[in-house]
């Protein structure tokens, strides 16, 4: 019985050792933390709790196309807590394919993606439009700023690439033959005004936004589902997401899947130990929630560095099962 005592105590204390370890190991780590609400956030929380973990950790600006140039080539940043891959799929699938970059989470944030929205109010009001399908048979439900006999989809301001992907779907689906308009809302600030004022009004709106976001949190916006499949990548890549003079044809689609990656180069992956790695595979946002945290930065006007400890403050429930119990205390004793 001695000896059987004794070797689960000296077993418990090489695996505290290796734990120890592993995290003293994570020596310096660099985050990028970008320069959009979810993302800055998330880096936040990242520092902290690598801090806690034994890491140096430091935060350096960053976006989407050049941080990730720059972990492929130069190895630096370490991490990137939040990049929409979709934008360089090809040359990320290489990257992982070679070795070089590695996704430490590949749903970072659960419910995210872009697609066409209408309000709580209306889908609970109309429980008969349960999707695109539908809602595109009813344009007097949504009569249009500039002409009420037309029904208005309020797509992205000119110049976004989603307003090239909306107006492809506006004709795959026909929209203008069942007594539709696209409605241009001229800015982004224009897009949350028109969604706020119908939403404020109670009146019915129907139009494109993304999640994870502050006004889809604010106003518990409704995704709805497109009630067909997706059309596939290829004709995706190479029609819908090109301008009109290259897609005379657009097939009806649902909104292709946007793909989300916290992002680790291989450096770090071999030198940041096995606890930092956990952590990260661990770590996802439910979507509720992030949109709630967005909310909370825009109408308390807070940074990224400000919601982390409201985060970490307010949700214990899910980011202590990030990571063990003794990261969990240090990060406690830290706010």
């Amino acid at each position: 019985m001695k000896k059987i005592f004794l070797s689960a105590i000296l077993a418990g204390f090489m695996t505290f050792m290796s734990q120890t370890a592993s995290a003293a190991n994570c020596g310096s780590v660099t985050i990028a933390e970008m320069n959009w609400a979810s993302a800055g956030f998330m880096a936040n929380v990242d520092k902290i709790i690598l801090k806690a973990m034994g890491c140096d950790a430091e935060l350096v600006p960053g976006d989407t196309v050049p941080t990730f140039t720059s972990m492929n080539e130069k190895n630096q940043p370490d991490v990137a807590p939040e990049v929409w891959t979709n934008s360089v799929a090809a040359p990320l699938q290489k990257a992982f394919d070679e070795g070089r970059l590695h996704s430490a989470n590949g749903a970072p944030i659960s419910g995210l993606g872009e697609g066409w929205w209408i309000p709580p109010a209306t889908a609970k009001k109309h429980p008969e439009l349960k999707t695109v399908l539908d809602i595109i048979e009813r344009p007097d439900l949504f009569p249009a700023p500039e002409d009420k006999s037309k029904g208005g989809f309020v797509t992205c301001p000119s110049g976004w690439g989603c307003q090239i992907v909306n107006a492809n779907l506006f004709r795959a689906f026909e929209m203008e033959k069942k007594g539709w308009v696209m409605v241009d809302p001229g800015s982004a600030a224009g897009l949350d005004g028109s969604m706020a004022k119908a939403v404020d009004s109670g009146k019915n709106w129907f139009g494109y936004y993304w999640s994870p976001t502050a006004m889809i949190g604010k106003y518990n916006m409704v995704k709805v589902p497109f009630g067909v499949p997706f059309v596939g990548k290829e004709h995706w890549d190479s029609c819908i997401s090109k301008p009109e003079g290259e897609c005379a044809s657009p097939k009806p689609s649902s909104w292709t899947v946007s793909a989300v990656h916290t992002l680790m180069t291989d450096k770090f992956k071999k030198k940041g130990g096995s606890a930092a790695t956990a952590y990260f595979k661990a770590r996802t946002y439910p979507g509720a929630v992030m949109n709630s945290m967005l909310v909370y930065m825009q109408e308390n006007k807070a940074d990224g560095a400000d919601a982390a400890i409201e985060f970490l403050r307010k949700h214990e429930d899910i980011w202590t099962k990030w990571v063990p119990a003794d990261v969990a205390a240090k990060v406690k004793a830290s706010l």
